[in-house]
């Protein structure tokens, strides 16, 4: 049997990017089901920061990472973070609405766009199809990468003891201590955290306090490449307010999704045909480009509280059961100030 202070369950970012916050502070045990951390939604992010995504709380905690993603800790990364994108928001004559709420919850990071000023950002766009645009020219590429591997390296120079391949078949308390079983061994500590992701509904069901309505939700995304004509680093990160589709650059190429939220059991989720076809045909509908050479293809689960909120806080009919859970596609852009939150909370406990 192994001991720590704290057991993190999931070595995606949710539970890396906590095990960085507590780094140095307490003994932290992570353990990740699969071979490698982050094989999963981690891994497969569309790797941008826009302040204006998601509910308010979201919102708020993104504004509040900037700083992390700007100015990293010395000797946390050896390339920024982040560089300048831009995003550019269209809308159909029925997203009209939305495209209102957008700039209403946004004051002074999304303002109107001219279609003639969404036309010179975005050549490819058939503008002409959508009815209003707006642009938040502060969205940021995220090098989720370097970020990701930042905060492992954080987390291992503070002490946390990475344990992989090491799926939990049974979880139990006893005695003021969490022990987590596996194929093999057994892990206790005083605090569990269940950031386990699109498993962390079953993670919740082990420990006897079901599954609190967290959802996975399929995400399709392709890569493919561009005219040889066409300028893809110069564009902007593309979004139909609506939800039909969203694309940007890609290391020379360009990336697109049909923004689809499938749900799913937990899984490696592979993308579906008609999927993939889905967003190859709302592309070339909404722009001027054919998706001929699709180069990669994949899915992730994004996984979603029934609010639709990260949630994150000890259980109240559990002692010492943390939930860090229902990151949503938001978990990149957040993980500094949730990690930062969450963190001080465990730390009162312990």
């Amino acid at each position: 049997m192994k001991t720590a202070d704290i057991l993190i369950i999931g070595g995606g970012i949710a539970g890396v990017s906590l095990a960085a916050a507590l780094a140095g502070r307490k003994r932290v045990i992570l353990l990740e089901r699969e071979p490698v951390l982050s094989l999963h939604t981690s891994g497969r992010s569309a790797a941008i920061l826009v302040e204006s995504y998601g509910a308010e709380p979201v919102r708020r905690w993104t504004k509040e990472s900037l700083a992390f993603f700007q100015a990293p800790p010395k000797g946390f990364a050896d390339v920024p973070l982040v560089s300048p994108r831009g995003a550019v928001f269209v809308a159909r004559a029925e997203g009209v609405s939305q495209m209102h709420t957008l700039l209403r919850e946004n004051p002074g990071v999304v303002h109107w766009l001219s279609r003639a000023d969404a036309q010179s950002r975005v050549p490819i766009l058939r503008a002409d199809l959508f009815a209003e645009f707006a642009e938040e020219p502060n969205a940021m590429d995220i090098d989720v990468g370097a970020f990701f591997e930042g905060l492992r390296k954080t987390a291992v120079r503070g002490g946390t003891e990475t344990v992989t391949g090491q799926e939990v078949l049974g979880l139990a308390y006893s005695q003021g201590l969490w022990c987590a079983t596996t194929r093999d061994s057994r892990f206790c500590a005083p605090v569990l955290v269940n950031a386990a992701g699109a498993w962390a509904g079953r993670i919740g069901a082990l420990a006897g306090l079901g599954d609190r309505g967290l959802t996975p939700k399929r995400r399709t995304a392709i890569v493919f490449e561009a005219p040889g004509d066409v300028n893809v680093s110069a564009l902007p990160f593309v979004n139909d307010v609506a939800g039909e589709f969203y694309f940007k650059p890609e290391a020379g190429l360009l990336l697109a999704s049909p923004a689809d939220e499938t749900p799913s059991e937990p899984c490696d989720a592979q993308p579906e045909e008609i999927d993939v076809a889905t967003i190859a045909y709302r592309i070339e509908e909404a722009t001027t480009l054919t998706v001929r050479s699709i180069r990669r293809r994949w899915a992730g689960l994004r996984t979603f509280t029934p609010d639709g909120v990260p949630y994150f806080a000890f259980d109240e009919e559990a002692e010492g059961f943390f939930w860090l859970v229902g990151q949503g596609g938001y978990g990149i852009q957040t993980a500094p100030a949730i990690s930062a939150r969450a963190s001080a909370m465990i730390l009162e406990r312990v």
